[in-house]
């Protein structure tokens, strides 16, 4: 697949990933726990493709870099909002397909970041 499709589909796939959790979030109780948590997950989830969208006007490899580092570390942060609301009982068992796209896209975004580092060392 040519990288721009590439590029196109983690785009749109970080964009559903947000989407995801905005409706899962509304889906939460209105008790003061669930409402925290559901913050947390919304605030790291809708962060993923801002921070991926802003890599691709990059303009350097470190600023690449940085910015897919920061989708990696809340694409990750994410995965720990949903663990614990799945934990504590609040996600009633909803939570499983966000967690299975949450570690595709952190696979994704680790890949991407090694091979960025990779290439910048080459430079």
């Amino acid at each position: 697949m040519p990288i721009q499709a590439q590029t196109a589909e983690l785009l749109a796939r970080t964009k559903a990933f947000s989407l995801a959790a905005i409706r899962f979030y509304s889906t939460l109780p209105r008790e003061t726990v669930a409402q925290i948590l559901g913050r947390q997950l919304l605030r790291s989830a809708t962060s993923v493709g801002a921070q991926y969208r802003e890599a691709q006007r990059a303009k350097s490899i470190a600023d690449f870099l940085s910015k897919t580092e920061g989708a990696l570390q809340e694409v990750d942060e994410a995965g720990y909002w949903l663990e614990l609301l799945e934990d504590s009982g609040i996600g009633d068992g909803a939570t499983g397909p966000l967690k299975a796209e949450a570690s595709e896209l952190l696979a994704i975004l680790v890949a991407i970041t090694r091979t960025a580092k990779s290439n910048k060392l080459r430079s």
